[in-house]
């Protein structure tokens, strides 16, 4: 292994302690009316391996339109940021992060990620491809582990992908007062959000031909079977993808096909799901500029930059602190 590139890894969300979450977090989620489970859980490795799919095919136009932002405008990031350190909240694979490393030529990357494989990965991925950047690792959850991002320099901090639109308004809003209260001054946040448009193009993103999304929204009752020594069917249960007017967000969910009654032995529970029952596993809330301008200027964010796509179907933009310049 000597001629892999360091790697500091800081692990603030342990094994021990994300088993202790995902128990509490599905025992609440399933004894509410209606049922719920938390988008974080989809991904292990098949489920990130899932998503990554997810994200090539035809119907998905987010990670195109993101990246095409980002190719085109990160050299604008970069003269108006000035950051020397770039962190990525949720990095997965980290494959838009290159753009940004290419054109902020940073001294130090930091790669945040509940998931611990997919984040050592990645960071040992880009470690290896830029040898003379310092590459450091945080496993955390980024609801509630923002704190422990390393300080030191001017940073700046990411969020792509428009995963902030999976958070429930009150989570949403805490999340980024968390991400107001860990910046200084000088510091920004860079934001992905997927804007409102057809709903005819959400739903086709969401429920796509070859039957992926439908997979990877059943991954979690896999998740659940191996970790909660559950015996959920995947089969027993049909993917929804629904657009919802008046939210403005794609309610995803998992439609049980029978009447049935599910055992999580870990949890000593049993679950009856009706026939016909809708369990929701993630919300994807979509923006205007307007709404999200609002929501940022609430936790003390100030919008300083704003870039669309050529068919205005998604944003990029840069924040800080309110009291910055």
């Amino acid at each position: 292994m000597d001629d892999l590139a360091a790697v500091s890894i800081d692990v603030v969300f342990p094994p021990e302690a994300r088993a202790a979450a995902l128990r509490d977090e599905v025992r609440v989620g399933l004894t509410a009316v209606p049922k719920e489970l938390q988008p974080k859980w989809f991904y292990d490795d098949r489920g990130s391996a899932l998503f990554d799919q997810i994200t090539r095919l035809p119907e998905y136009y987010l990670t195109r339109a993101e990246r095409a932002i980002l190719s085109t405008r990160a050299d604008e990031i970069a003269a108006l940021t000035k950051a020397d350190t770039l962190v990525e909240l949720g990095s997965g694979t980290s494959e838009k992060t290159r753009i940004l490393l290419d054109a902020l030529m940073p001294e130090r990357f930091v790669a945040f990620d509940v998931s611990a494989d997919t984040l050592c990965a990645s960071a040992q991925a880009l470690a290896t491809h830029y040898p003379r950047l310092a590459v450091a690792g945080v496993v955390g959850d980024f609801e509630q582990h923002l704190t422990a991002l390393p300080r030191g320099r001017r940073r700046l901090l990411a969020f792509l992908g428009s995963t902030i639109g999976n958070l429930p308004p009150p989570t949403r809003a805490m999340f980024l007062r968390d991400v107001a209260a860990v910046l200084a001054g000088d510091e920004s946040f860079l934001l992905g959000v997927d804007l409102v448009k057809d709903p005819a193009r959400l739903a086709a993103a969401y429920n796509d031909e070859a039957g992926v999304s439908a997979e990877f929204n059943r991954n979690v009752l896999h998740v659940l079977n191996r970790e909660l020594e559950a015996d959920f069917d995947a089969r027993a249960f049909a993917h929804v993808a629904e657009w919802d007017p008046h939210e403005e967000w794609v309610v995803m969910s998992l439609r049980s096909l029978r009447r049935q009654s599910v055992r999580l032995d870990a949890l000593d529970l049993s679950v009856a799901f009706a026939d016909g029952e809708l369990m929701r596993t993630e919300i994807s809330a979509k923006f205007r500029r307007e709404s999200i301008t609002a929501e940022l200027a609430a936790a003390g964010l100030r919008v300083r930059r704003w870039w669309e796509d050529a068919a205005g179907d998604y944003a990029v933009l840069v924040a800080s602190p309110s009291g910055s310049r």
